[in-house]
């Protein structure tokens, strides 16, 4: 039988409060408990709970017929513990199942595997212990934020003894190509490659409840005809997407939750394709070719590269800014500050500041809590003020961390402003004053067109 793999992210970011120029040096804390509790609560009342109930339901109806692989942030992990608990229990019991895996990610659900190696192989050992002390199972396969993969990132994420990753069936990489085999990365064979079939898993993500698509209302059967045109040779599909689209970006009456019971009784029912985890994919089939991928890829928007987060000026000072002091918080030992570095760094505030309004503008500003990308620059710039603030008086007060070279390195860089004035936004911002005069009419956005 051919193999259909499922997996989802969990994922949730701590929200900023509002932290204006005032408040750099004077408050350290930087988080909106009130929203992230009532998100919290709101989306594990409407997804979590309900769709681990229904999963539950088939793995005991189908016993391991059914198979499902997850990957959660360990941001998302600790509101679980602080807001949630029964989340996380609902989880574990899945887990107990023997029928679900989970992945390794980057802890943070952060971007550092595109300029921080070091960094980037802490969080990931920092998630993998979590994943293993929750679940009583260490993680075998990786997914990156995002699906965000390239050559280097594949080096990094074998080298941590991580044998198979996932990412976007991008047709830039892809070319004439079909997302539906097993792949390795080309200067890195021994990783193997899952790539998402966008156009399957976005019908689900994305068009499940648009009426005005010529193929609503997507129902069980159909999608399991869909499944079986695949051409036969093609052995694997590979169904990837956000778990809050059951019930929170595809609300229950739509139907979603009954499409999620009835799918996967269908698909058995046929007799032709097998629910596997990751893992088993990567066990069970042999990779039919190599993939190049010098740039990095993701499955943000439809040009599946990383403008979502880096593609203007503003998203990249801020990106710039705030890795100035890795070299510091390598060797910090102040909780605190620890807790923050992670918070931080998670990809979710450089996705607030997305200028891009054409092709998928209205996805951003779905998930947008902010009332412009340029408000979510500036909250986000005078939190990093007095973060970079209290990381320079911490390496100063511990005049052993400053012998080594990254240390001093990030110390002299925390010695200019954390802003400058900029051509392209007519803005003035001075060390964390910020002074909107008005947006240019045009900002330097790198992104692609269709």
């Amino acid at each position: 039988m051919r193999s259909i793999c499922l997996y989802f992210q969990v994922h949730q970011p701590f929200r900023l409060r509002t932290y204006r120029f005032f408040d750099i040096g004077a408050d350290h804390y930087y988080y909106n408990d009130y929203q992230n509790k009532r998100i919290a609560r709101r989306i594990a009342s409407d997804c979590y709970l309900p769709a681990n109930e229904v999963l539950l339901g088939l793995i005991n109806e189908f016993g391991t017929a059914f198979k499902v692989s997850f990957s959660i942030s360990g941001t998302a992990i600790e509101q679980f513990k602080k807001y949630t608990p029964e989340v996380l229990e609902s989880f574990k019991r899945l887990a107990q199942t023997g029928n679900v895996e989970f992945l390794a990610e980057t802890y943070a659900h952060s971007l550092v595997g595109l300029n921080d190696p070091a960094e980037f192989k802490r969080q990931v050992h920092e998630h993998a212990a979590t994943i293993k002390e929750l679940f009583g199972v260490a993680p075998t396969a990786f997914r990156n934020t995002e699906l965000v993969y390239s050559n280097s990132i594949a080096g990094m994420v074998l080298d941590m003894g991580y044998k198979t990753m996932l990412t976007e069936g991008s047709k830039q990489v892809l070319g004439w190509k079909s997302p539906n085999f097993l792949y390795c990365s080309a200067p890195h064979q021994r990783l193997k490659l899952l790539l998402r079939n966008y156009q399957l898993s976005d019908d689900l993500a994305f068009r499940f409840s648009q009426k005005d698509w010529n193929e609503w209302p997507l129902t069980a059967e159909k999608f399991v005809s869909w499944l079986n045109k695949v051409e036969p040779k093609q052995e694997l599909v590979n169904i990837f997407m956000d778990y809050e689209t059951f019930g929170e970006h595809q609300k229950a009456d739509s139907g979603i939750f009954g499409f999620l019971r009835a799918f996967p009784e269908q698909l058995i029912k046929t007799r032709k394709w097998a629910f596997r985890t990751v893992s088993e994919v990567s066990t069970d089939l042999q990779p039919v070719a190599s993939i190049d991928c010098p740039h990095a890829i993701s499955w943000a928007d439809e040009e599946r590269d990383l403008t979502a987060w880096l593609g203007n000026d503003l998203q990249q000072e801020a990106f710039s800014s705030l890795y100035k002091v890795s070299g510091i918080m390598a060797d910090c030992k102040d909780a605190d500050l620890h807790r923050d570095w992670n918070y931080l760094q998670a990809s979710d505030h450089f996705y607030y500041m997305c200028t891009k309004w054409f092709s998928d503008g209205e996805v951003h500003h779905y998930f947008n809590p902010y009332g412009s990308p340029y408000d979510a620059f500036l909250n986000y710039m005078n939190v990093l003020s007095d973060f970079l603030i209290r990381v320079r008086e911490y390496a100063e007060n511990f005049p052993a961390a400053i012998e080594t070279t990254n240390v001093r390195k990030a110390l002299k860089a925390t010695e200019k402003p954390v802003s400058k004035e900029k051509n392209t936004t007519k803005k003035e911002i001075k060390a964390g004053e910020t002074v909107i005069k008005k947006p240019a009419k045009k900002l330097a956005v790198k992104a692609k067109t269709k």
